[in-house]
Formats: structure tokens, sequence, C-alpha cells
């Protein structure tokens, strides 16, 4: 039984596609989340039908609305009463279904691109925290279902508890080298705290492999000498004095502990840093909460 709360939503303009779900079950991103380039995106939940995630994508495919493939999927199902599913087609139309059978709080709220649905949960307040949050969060697709999933959680989320958490959105060739088109993809699958390390496993993800930097959040190397210095030496990767300069064997140890942590591609040739790779290396090392 997934108690479970997720998003399935779409970006129309750049295509992007995803789902976000958390749950007081194990591994619900094994179960929950169904997404396909340029298709769509499921989210099957409660007493979940898994097959509605590839069948559903095989009905989007062949170009039926979600609307329709809702319909078809729940109308072939005789259990369909104990089900909760959420679809959005790749040209923004969602549509959603709860069961009569799934145990309360269970509801959902269907906007424009986007669906929220949820089981077990602390009551409607937290689909509404849900759609607002995507409504109003600025950013990528990515930014806007972790918000949405972070909402939730705050909002009461599972009313049994939390257990696992997990993100998927897909990009045509946005993945690993333009190969592939998995722009994030991660889980949590047993945690006490499943949305908020999901949260800190996408920053380590973005910093690794996405290319999004604000070009305003930047830093100079100099400004911040002294807290990079610090920050190394606790590290281990810096021995010398702190001299609050940034010279060259600052600098040499800096690059060392971004390719320790395969953050190579976020490494500049000028004289300033990325905030974001700036305040990890802080954070990592116990001086920035």
């Amino acid at each position: 039984m997934l108690a479970t709360y997720s998003i399935a939503a779409v970006d129309l303009e750049n295509g992007d596609l995803g789902v976000a779900v958390a749950s007081k079950f194990i591994a619900a991103g094994a179960i929950v989340p169904w997404v396909k380039t340029r298709v769509g995106a499921i989210a099957t939940q409660a007493l979940a039908n898994p097959s509605y995630g590839p069948r559903g994508l095989e009905l989007l495919e062949k170009g039926y609305s979600a609307k329709r493939v809702l319909e078809m999927l729940v109308s072939e199902d005789p259990l369909r009463e104990h089900r909760q599913v959420g679809i959005v087609d790749a040209r923004g139309e969602a549509a959603a279904f709860t069961g009569k059978e799934c145990y309360p709080y269970a509801g959902h709220i269907v906007g424009s691109g986007y669906t929220v649905q949820g089981n077990i949960i602390a009551g409607p307040e937290v689909l509404e925290a849900m759609a607002k949050a995507f409504e109003t969060t600025k950013g990528e697709l990515v930014d806007k279902l972790l918000s949405a999933l972070e909402a939730g959680d705050n909002a009461g989320g599972d009313r049994r508890g939390k257990q696992s958490a997990a993100i998927i959105v897909l990009r045509e060739k946005g993945g690993y080298l333009g190969l592939i088109d998995k722009y994030v993809d991660l889980r949590v699958d047993d945690h006490p705290e499943p949305v908020r390390e999901l949260r800190r496993i996408f920053e380590i993800w973005e910093l690794t492999l996405l290319s999004r930097e604000d070009p305003r959040d930047i830093v100079k190397k100099q400004d911040v000498a002294r807290e990079v210095q610090e920050a190394l030496k606790t590290l281990g990767f810096y021995r010398e004095e702190i001299t609050s300069n940034w010279d060259e064997t600052t600098e040499k140890a800096f690059t060392n502990w971004a390719n320790i942590n395969n953050f190579e591609n976020k490494l500049r040739k000028d004289e300033y840093i990325w905030g974001t790779l700036y305040r990890f290396l802080l954070k990592q090392a116990g001086k920035l909460r």
C-alpha cells in the first residue's frame, strides 16, 4: 500500500517531463514514477497498479490524451477504486483519479500542466501546499517539483510517517554527456527524512552533472581566500598556514578538492568561483549550515 503524495508535470517551454514522490513506503521511486521523453509522466500509487506506468506511456505515445488514457486504464481495472493515478501528457493536458476505497485523506488537484495526488496524507492542505509551491516556484521543472515535494512534507505529508522519496526529470539529450534523456534521476529508498535527503543529494547531482549556474552567483577568489583555506584545511586538502591570500598553493588545493569530488566541470579559469561550489565547500567542511 503506497501511502503517498506525488506530482507529475511538464514544462511546455523546453519539454521537460517529471515526477516527484514521497511516501512511508520502501523505495517508492521504484514503483510510482513513470516518464518518457516527448510522451508524458505518470504517478501510480495507493494500492498501486505498476502496469499503469508502461501501459499508460504506450497509450500516450499512440496519441491518446492524458484524460483518455486515464479512462482506459481505470475502466479495465476491477480494483480501480483502490487505485490512485496522475497523468500528464507532453502537450500539457493533465488528469487524475482517486478511487473511492483509497484510505483517507485521499484526493488530487489537477492544474495547468501538472497534477498532485495523495492518499493517507495529513489532509487536503498537503495537496494545496504542493500545488501552490509548484505554481509559484521560479526555475526549471526540477526546481518546481522539489519545491512541491518539500511543501507537501512541511504541510504534514504522509500521516503514517516518512521513509522514501524520489524525483525523475527527463529532457531530450539532457542527461550524462548528452547521450541519454535522464536530466535528473534520484532516489532515497529508506531514510528518516527522505525529502530533506533528496534535496541534499540533488545539490551534489547539480554540481556534478548540471550546467545551469546563475552568472551573477560568483565570488571573487581573493575575497574568500581565508574561508576557503580554512575549509580546505579542515578537509585535509590545504596544509599550509592560513594567509588569506589566494596563491598558487590555494588554487592547487581547491582544484584538487573539486576534482576529487567530481566537480571539475565547475572550475573556472578566471578570478572567480561559482557561488554554488563555494557554499558546498563550506558546508562540507562544517562551516555553513
